[in-house]
């Protein structure tokens, strides 16, 4: 047996607008994760569900301090990979770009187009270099077991659509949006790139949940929604997420061997540099992401 075989998964949560706990967790504890790449968004909560260890971080902090630029996504990847965590689910709020996806609708991307450029987007660079494949960006494991809890929950769900990651914080304009709707994108959102690039590269399997709070502003008829009832929305949205949290957790907690979608191993053949090239300083850094390929 090897050792992804014998591994069991930790899950870990990422919540995005208005999720800022994830309730009925036992064994519970706040404890702060130190990383090389900075400060994380917040501390990790830690606790179990149903038998299986969960791992959550509020991406905007309790309190929702930090905005999408504002955020150390390399911090926050790099603090889940330390505390053991195989496996993300990401949730987070995003605004509707297709009239079939009203608010209220869940959907499980698989596909992103990332539009930021404001942010460090790679755990490697000068003295150790890579390059992970993002053809397939989410984890069809993942996503299979996410669909397959919300259908089980009653939950309105879409499965695929494209996620359209603007850098923000400001919202898009009109002409924008029309823009990412002729490209046929689904929704769009502030948070989930770089993360997904950086789960990528440390190895975790990733998946989103991207919850619709709005039409984004190129729909006429909901061009006057006020912030309150985007909130009521947002709320209702989070409630929902850790229902579907629950849901699935329980059904991820078997030991399994290597991801079938191959997230775990990404980078097997990533790393360009070789060893005897590398800096030392790079390399310590990329202890907890790539240790198992770099040998730390």
């Amino acid at each position: 047996m090897n050792e992804a075989a014998a591994r069991r998964p930790v899950i870990g949560v990422i919540g995005g607008s208005g999720l800022y706990d994830i309730e009925g967790l036992t064994d519970q504890r706040w404890e702060r994760v130190a990383s090389p790449w900075g400060e994380a968004s917040d501390a990790l909560l830690f606790g179990t569900l149903e038998g299986v260890s969960v791992v959550f971080l509020p991406r905007h902090g309790r309190g929702h301090k930090l905005s999408p630029s504002e955020l150390n996504y390399r911090a926050n990847i790099d603090v889940l990979k330390r505390a053991g965590v195989t496996d993300i689910l990401s949730l987070s709020a995003v605004g509707s770009l297709r009239a079939d996806l009203p608010p209220g609708q869940f959907v499980i991307v698989d596909q992103f187009i990332d539009r930021t450029f404001a942010r460090e987007k790679s755990f490697f660079g000068a003295g150790c270099v890579a390059h992970v494949s993002m053809a397939d960006p989410v984890c069809t494991r993942l996503g299979d077991a996410l669909e397959a809890a919300a259908r089980w929950l009653d939950l309105p769900v879409t499965r695929a659509g494209t996620y359209l990651t603007m850098e923000g914080p400001q919202f898009s304009t009109r002409a924008e949006s029309n823009l990412y709707r002729s490209w046929g994108c689904s929704v769009i959102g502030m948070t989930n790139m770089p993360e997904a690039k950086l789960a990528r590269e440390a190895e975790i399997c990733y998946a989103t949940v991207a919850m619709v709070t709005d039409f984004d502003c190129w729909h006429d008829e909901h061009a006057a929604v006020t912030v309150e009832q985007v909130i009521k929305v947002l709320l209702g949205n989070a409630d929902k997420a850790r229902s579907l949290v629950h849901a699935v957790v329980p059904h991820l907690g078997g030991a399994r061997h290597v991801c079938s979608a191959g997230c775990d191993h990404a980078l097997d053949y990533a790393i360009i540099t070789p060893e005897a090239a590398r800096d030392p300083e790079a390399v310590a850094r990329l202890d907890a992401v790539a240790g198992r390929v770099l040998g730390g």
